[in-house]
């Protein structure tokens, strides 16, 4: 291939008129060479494909796929992190457009942003999981997320329980606030029955007792968000979507237990560490800038939130929410009164404190306090059964005791 400014000068030389043989000669070239470009005049030049150069991320696109058909809506820092365990050094801004293009567009709305200030809000909710614990395989189960985060920071504390109940919720509360070492002035909810009873004739919420209670306690404001507007509770809503993405889906979990203390580790290490997408800013950063601004926590502890009678079954135990809780083998009376705190189950006797228990998760649990049960243990001992772990009781085949009953017969009761 002649340069151009050759192949401008052939061009020139035959527009003047010259002969082919004259051109050669003058640029010192073949004459069939000059009739070529001549014939071919200034087309511009063609070139073949270039072929593609390796990129890094290209060992990874088959995992890539595998991952978003399993499960289409893990985010690109989760898929950044899995192919970076199984080798890949490249930006994560490579991982991001890449999964952009293989993930279908979405078409969700926009909404509008709203910032609160430092110590202002915190929103809070429960979103539903489904899981298979790899202890009960086979078996679904249903776990509930209760999630808060602080407005302004984007701060994530959560944890999963069983159930949706009064205890649960009071329970997380006094977590979070003790996790995060404050307490907002206002917290925003759904309009979930834990929260919410109701509305008066004027309209306004009826928040229900126990929360009611909790939040004079601790000094919060409950605040019901609108009716079929969970776009006011985008912050908490967010990230149930983030947790479920970049953290639940494609991961195995042994028991609960187990599940929250993945999650601990993912929110300190993960969640809380990353720069927020919405804000710009490192959410720890942000957090150690809106902490001075909580609320200082009670001294008190938080008192009662439900007062119960209980009737004592021929067990011992008393039943509350689905679990049973034992009292002294000294108790009289067959109904007892039964306190059900935030974390606490305490059962009173002609009100006297007579037993203190742990508050148990699901359902059909049983808690059975050391010395509760010395009465089976005696009465245990008098039948010949083991009254310590580990004893064996002797067991004989029943022709065994049908020879001993004719022997009896015989001697009129003498062995």
């Amino acid at each position: 291939m002649k340069k151009l400014g050759e192949l401008v000068m052939i061009l020139d030389m035959h527009r003047q008129g010259m002969k082919v043989a004259a051109i050669a000669r003058q640029l010192g070239i073949d004459r069939k060479t000059v009739r070529k470009y001549i014939a071919q005049g200034l087309e511009p030049p063609s070139y073949g494909p270039r072929l593609p150069r390796p990129r890094p991320i290209d060992p990874h696109l088959e995992y890539l796929q595998a991952r978003l058909v399993a499960y289409p809506g893990l985010t690109a820092q989760r898929l950044h992190r899995e192919i970076g365990e199984r080798g890949y050094a490249g930006s994560y801004s490579v991982v991001r457009d890449t999964v952009r293009s293989m993930r279908p567009p979405s078409e969700r709305p926009f909404a509008v942003r709203f910032e609160t200030a430092p110590g202002e809000q915190a929103q809070m909710d429960f979103a539903q999981f489904r899981v298979c614990f790899t202890s009960e395989p086979g078996t679904v189960r249903i776990v509930w997320l209760f999630s808060m985060v602080l407005g302004h920071s984007r701060l994530i504390w959560a944890r999963f329980a069983l159930r949706q109940t009064m205890q649960t919720v009071l329970a997380c509360h006094k977590a979070a606030f003790e996790a995060i070492g404050g307490v907002p002035r206002e917290i925003l909810y759904d309009r979930m029955k834990t929260a919410v009873t109701g509305e008066d004739e004027e309209g306004r919420v009826i928040y229900n007792r126990g929360l009611a209670d909790f939040a004079r306690h601790y000094g919060f404001l409950p605040k019901a968000c609108r009716p079929y507007r969970p776009e006011t509770k985008g912050k908490v809503e967010r990230p149930f979507r983030y947790i479920r993405e970049d953290f639940f889906l494609g991961s195995s979990f042994r028991d609960l237990d187990d599940l929250n203390a993945q999650l601990a580790r993912w929110l300190s290490g993960v969640a809380n560490p990353r720069v927020h997408a919405t804000t710009g800013r490192v959410v720890n950063e942000a957090f150690a800038e809106e902490k001075p601004t909580l609320q200082p926590l009670p001294l008190i502890p938080f008192g009662a939130v439900l007062k119960l009678e209980r009737r004592v079954s021929h067990e011992g135990m008393v039943s509350v929410a689905g679990n049973f809780y034992s009292v002294p083998d000294a108790t009289r009376r067959r109904v007892v009164e039964v306190h059900s705190l935030a974390d606490e189950i305490r059962i009173f006797e002609d009100e006297r404190l007579i037993a203190r228990h742990p508050l148990l998760e699901g359902r059909h649990q049983r808690s059975l306090l050391d010395g509760h049960r010395r009465l089976q243990r005696r009465a245990g001992d008098i039948m010949g059964l083991p009254s310590t772990p580990g004893e064996r009781v002797v067991q004989r085949p029943l022709d065994f005791y049908e020879a001993v009953g004719r022997r009896l017969a015989v001697t009129g009761g003498a062995l």
